[in-house]
């Protein structure tokens, strides 16, 4: 049972990709004939132009929050890192931050399967979370990264578009939390950086770019991608004061 509580935690990180709790069409979504939203219409765009990334999305591929190495990527770890990354998968995973209620990072909820909302404005973006109820500011109105002072699982972010491409970098992270599922480190020198492109109206392609030289020997990056989710709203998931890793291993 000990050795099956992680990955039933991990599970239970996973809120439902689609429930089909509400027969409701969302309005304004390019449809095809039969009803079903046309995830490959073209991109849409805001009043002032940019990508519109709003609306409700999910990774695509569990494989890269278990672990942002998979598919090949080079990461390249100083041995403390490496080392302490080793002890944790062969942990199974145990003592990510999720078991103690506290949820995931910027990369961690970034590759995660279940949703997320983006709201886009001129100036902010926000992405409310459905795991744990969390969410994040990404600020657009020309703001440069400040001095880290406060460390916290997300960190401080800034963006900036690059023709259709969204650029945002973040700081402020804390060494508490895990890259993935699997224990790459963060440490509070690690820097963030994620280019969005929104390919079409139902894929939003997504770069990620660690540089931290306190855990790692050079910058590396992996590439995962986001999913529109069409008809859906998020509902409520809460972590119950700290007690979902008692439930599932049943102490």
């Amino acid at each position: 049972m000990k050795a099956l509580g992680p990955i039933l935690l991990l599970i239970a990180t996973l809120s439902p990709v689609s429930a089909q709790w509400l027969n409701f069409h969302t309005p304004g979504i390019p449809r095809l004939p039969d009803g079903k939203a046309n995830l490959s219409a073209p991109t849409p765009k805001t009043a002032d132009g940019k990508p519109d990334l709003s609306g409700i999305w999910r990774g695509t591929n569990d494989k890269y929050f278990r672990d942002l190495g998979t598919g090949g990527t080079e990461i390249p770890m100083l041995p403390w890192a490496q080392k302490l990354y080793s002890e944790r998968k062969a942990n199974l995973e145990k003592g990510h931050p999720s078991e103690r209620c506290i949820g995931h990072g910027v990369t961690d909820y970034d590759s995660q399967v279940s949703l997320r909302r983006v709201l886009q404005t001129p100036t902010v973006i926000g992405i409310l979370f459905e795991g744990y109820n969390h969410y994040r500011q990404i600020f657009l109105d020309g703001r440069t990264l400040p001095k880290p002072t406060q460390p916290s699982y997300m960190g401080y972010s800034v963006g900036k578009w690059e023709g259709d491409t969204l650029v945002v970098d973040t700081n402020g992270l804390n060494d508490k939390g895990w890259l993935d599922m699997d224990g790459h480190p963060q440490t509070e020198t690690t820097h963030i950086t994620e280019r969005f492109h929104r390919r079409d109206f139902g894929h939003i392609d997504l770069q990620l770019t660690i540089d931290d030289p306190a855990a790692y020997t050079k910058t590396w990056s992996a590439n995962v991608q986001w999913a529109y989710v069409p008809d859906e709203e998020l509902i409520e998931d809460i972590c119950e004061n700290e007690k979902d890793f008692q439930h599932l291993v049943g102490k």
